[in-house]
């Protein structure tokens, strides 16, 4: 069990027979009347965001989960195949729980599942990933001194802003996190 003074960013909860992960929260203690703890939480199941609030010191049961580094095999429309390194088990995970990450994942690269009593409940990628430039308008020749950039379509699909130096076929370090290029990384 954890209280509202356990709360912290990333915390997963069951909540109702839902699992609500706190995105963000605040503790209040206003002049008249109880301390509150207002909250944001992500419904794993709908994937929706809600607001709620809770009394202070109100208890909640703390998810157990657990966490595995699978390789990505392929998509195949609304599942994504997954392979156990070890064992060689495969599972699929609908497209609804991959979401965005689908953009920064690449065939034969690892992933990480975390998983609510054997179902996978989310995926996260590796902070950086390197990926290839499929798409890259040239640069405008002029003032590079101030940090201009363009957008480039990546192998997998995403498009993220890079310098004008970038071009088709060069291979970059990218931050999964801000969808943010970092790096060119030597051919």
């Amino acid at each position: 069990m954890i209280s509202t003074a356990d709360f912290r960013n990333g915390l997963v909860m069951e909540v109702d027979g839902n699992l609500l992960e706190i995105i963000e929260f605040q503790h209040v203690k206003p002049g008249k009347g109880g301390a509150f703890v207002r909250t944001k939480l992500k419904n794993f199941l709908t994937q929706r965001v809600v607001e709620k609030t809770y009394r202070s010191g109100e208890k909640f049961d703390e998810a157990r989960l657990e966490s595995q580094s699978y390789q990505y095999l392929y998509n195949d429309g609304d599942l994504y195949y997954f392979m156990h390194p070890e064992t060689f088990e495969q599972i699929e995970v609908s497209a609804g729980v991959v979401d965005e990450n689908a953009q920064w994942m690449k065939e034969n690269e690892n992933v990480t599942l975390t998983m609510h009593k054997g179902k996978v409940i989310r995926v996260e990628c590796p902070a950086h990933v390197i990926l290839t430039v499929t798409k890259s308008d040239p640069g405008v020749q002029g003032d590079r001194s101030s940090g201009a950039t363009k957008p480039a379509t990546l192998e997998t699909g995403a498009t993220i802003q890079v310098p004008l130096f970038v071009e088709e076929g060069d291979v970059l370090r990218v931050d999964t996190r801000t969808a943010s290029y970092i790096e060119r990384v030597n051919k």
